[in-house]
């Protein structure tokens, strides 16, 4: 999860986010032709898609959006995965959807001779930066040369683009977890599983609002957000720190704030042990990437290295993965960092 781990550089949320519209919709079916604009570019389908191609991206929550709607079947090859999730049998059906062989350049991209020779009829990426010539994969034109259209997750239209839009740029920097629900209403709209995009969004919001509810009015707790399994993405070989973007958002939600909010990869990139160890953290949220992963010891290891954190005398922490991420269980992570940040002692 390199490349999109972390988000925009808005600044922390000074208060708890709005609650969400929890209001049930009726979803209309897909009329086709249907032409939408994606990241600036309009895009006609006449039919839903039925040979998909997933490119990496160091994302899943694409792929998991295609499980969750049930439109896995339409996916040709997919190139997305993770070790672990929120929800138990989410590793399972991923393994399922075929991956046609894909192999994944020096760059994690898949090589644009491997998308031209499947002759898929949608190349879906998590950001412009999955159509980057220079990293050896397919650019939009050249697919659509092809004949082959593609579409990027949304939110992540300036991410790794040339010259973004300036629309694009701001709705990169205000990602929460509504970018998430944008992209299954998207897929729903292609597809023409509306309802069932509008089904889930309903529950997530409604299970989010109740979480939010529940901590309403109780002092926001400090929450720091540590990938240990991620320390690639550190430059001083630290735990991979999250913060900007849906991950604030995730953890004002469900009633934090967090202590490196707000930064860009960059400057997270660059926290050193003495960041961290001056931190305010009341809560430690540990990342889990692999099944290999042990949560508990890696909690233990945090917390003897960090003494002075409140988290570490009171040993309060838990573990998310691919709920922490843009994509459909958002929900979950919400909860389960709620439930150890307001728990009653």
């Amino acid at each position: 999860m390199l490349s999109t781990a972390c988000g925009g550089q808005s600044a922390a949320p000074a208060a708890p986010p709005p609650p969400l519209d929890t209001a049930v919709v009726t979803a209309k079916p897909t009329t086709y032709p249907l032409t939408i604009d994606n990241c600036g570019r309009k895009i006609t389908f006449d039919r839903a898609p039925s040979r998909v191609l997933l490119l990496n991206g160091a994302s899943v929550g694409e792929v998991e959006s295609f499980v969750t709607l049930g439109i896995q079947d339409r996916i040709l090859a997919n190139s997305q995965s993770y070790g672990v999730s929120e929800q138990p049998e989410m590793v399972d059906r991923i393994k399922a959807v075929p991956t046609a062989g894909l192999k994944l350049n020096e760059n994690f991209a898949v090589p644009r001779e491997q998308v031209l020779a499947l002759r898929p009829d949608l190349v879906v990426s998590t950001s412009a930066h999955g159509f980057d010539e220079k990293t050896g994969a397919a650019t939009r034109d050249q697919l659509d040369s092809q004949g082959i259209k593609s579409l990027v997750t949304p939110v992540n239209c300036a991410f790794g683009a040339p010259s973004a839009r300036p629309e694009d740029t701001e709705r990169y920097k205000a990602q929460s977890v509504e970018s998430s629900f944008e992209l299954l209403r998207t897929l729903g709209e292609i597809f023409d599983v509306q309802q069932r995009a509008a089904d889930h969004i309903t529950k997530a919001r409604a299970d989010i609002t109740a979480v939010q509810k529940r901590v309403d009015g109780k002092p926001r707790k400090n929450v720091l957000v540590a990938f240990p399994g991620m320390a690639m993405m550190n430059n001083n070989g630290l735990p991979a720190i999250f913060g900007g973007g849906i991950y604030d958002d995730i953890v004002a939600r469900a009633g934090g704030v967090n202590p490196f909010g707000g930064k860009d990869t960059a400057a997270l990139a660059e926290i050193n042990a003495e960041a961290l160890a001056t931190a305010t953290v009341d809560v430690l949220v540990i990342g889990v990437y692999q099944a290999s992963e042990n949560p508990d010891t890696m909690a233990a290891d945090l917390f003897a290295k960090f003494p002075n954190w409140q988290a570490s005398k009171t040993r309060t922490y838990t573990s998310v993965s691919d709920g922490i991420y843009l994509g459909p269980l958002n929900a979950l992570a919400v909860a389960k960092i709620a439930d150890v940040a307001h728990r009653d002692r």
